[in-house]
C-alpha cells in the first residue's frame, strides 16, 4: 500500500497523472473499441432498391446483405403481378445499420370484397369518378336511345344488372347503359284528334315533337270548340314521325283573343 502514500507533492502529482491516464484509458476503450464490436459503430449499409422485386426472392437477397424485411401492409391491382413489392422504407440509397428492417407493402393475390355503388341516375362522368375511387373499372358505355342524355341508366357485370350494395371484387369491369338524349328516333305518330288543344300540345311536349302551326276552323256538327280535328302528319298504321319534327294542328273555335298590354 505504500505505492499510495502520498508522502512528498511529488508522489501527489505522480498519483493523479495515474489516475487521469487511466481514466483516459477507460474512455478510449469503451468508445473506440467496446462499442464499435458491440454495435458495428461507424458500418453502414446502402438500403438497395426492392421495389417492383417479388416478395419471394427478398429473404435471401437481404440476407446477402444482412438486411431483413418485413411486410406491413398490402393492396390490390389488376394489373401488377401478386407479390411485387410496391413500396420500401428506407427508400433506396438511404444508409442503415447491419440488420435493419426494411418496412414494404406488397401486391395482393386475391382482391378484397367491396359493396356495389350507385352509379345509376347520374351523369357518366360522375360513374367514372365514383368507380375509379372503388377500385372498379369502367367496361362498356352503352347509349340507348332515352331523352336523359348522358345519364347512366341501368348498370352491368358480366352482362347481368347488378344493384348497389351487392358483393364486388375490387377491379371488376362494370359495364354502363346510358341515355343518348334523342329517344326513340322513329316513332307511331301520336293520334291527337278530339283531344282538347292544351292537352295535345302537352302530349306533343312530352314525346320530343314541336307544335308546328295551329289554324283554327268553325266547328262542324258534332265538334267540340277547343278540340283537336284535324293532323298533320295523319296517324294511321304505318304512319311514323322522328322527335323534334313539328305537328300541325286544326282546332274547332275561334282563336283565341290575345291580351294587349
Amino acid at each position: 500500500m505504500s505505492f499510495f502514500k502520498s508522502d512528498t507533492p511529488a508522489d501527489l502529482v505522480k498519483h493523479v497523472v495515474i489516475i487521469l491516464v487511466a481514466a483516459a484509458a477507460l474512455v478510449f476503450g469503451f468508445f473506440y473499441v467496446y462499442l464499435p464490436i458491440t454495435t458495428n459503430h461507424g458500418e453502414t449499409i446502402v438500403v438497395p432498391k426492392i421495389t417492383g422485386m417479388n416478395q419471394g426472392d427478398l429473404e435471401d437477397y437481404l440476407d446477402e446483405r444482412d438486411l431483413a424485411f418485413f411486410v406491413d401492409d398490402s393492396s390490390y391491382s389488376a394489373s401488377i403481378r401478386p407479390g411485387t413489392v410496391l413500396t420500401q422504407e428506407p427508400q433506396a440509397g438511404e444508409k442503415v445499420k447491419e440488420g435493419r428492417k426494411i418496412y414494404i407493402s406488397v401486391a395482393m393475390k386475391n382482391p378484397p370484397v367491396i359493396k356495389m355503388p350507385k352509379l345509376t341516375d347520374g351523369s357518366v362522368k360522375n360513374a367514372q369518378m365514383i368507380l375509379k375511387s372503388y377500385d372498379l373499372v369502367i367496361g362498356q358505355i352503352k347509349l340507348v336511345p332515352d331523352l336523359r342524355q348522358n345519364e347512366v341508366l341501368k348498370q352491368f357485370v358480366g352482362g347481368k344488372e347488378i344493384t348497389p350494395g351487392s358483393a364486388i371484387a375490387k377491379g371488376t369491369k362494370v359495364d354502363l347503359e346510358v341515355g343518348d338524349g334523342l329517344g326513340n328516333q322513329e316513332f307511331p305518330v301520336p293520334n291527337l284528334v278530339n283531344m282538347p288543344v292544351d292537352e295535345a300540345t302537352t302530349l306533343l311536349a312530352g314525346q320530343g315533337l314541336q307544335v308546328g302551326e295551329i289554324f283554327y276552323q268553325e266547328p262542324e256538327e258534332g265538334q267540340t270548340d277547343g278540340t283537336v280535328v284535324k293532323q298533320r302528319p295523319v296517324p294511321g298504321p304505318g304512319a311514323t314521325i322522328r322527335m323534334g319534327q313539328l305537328v300541325d294542328l286544326w282546332v274547332a273555335g275561334q282563336a283565341p283573343v290575345k291580351d294587349v298590354q
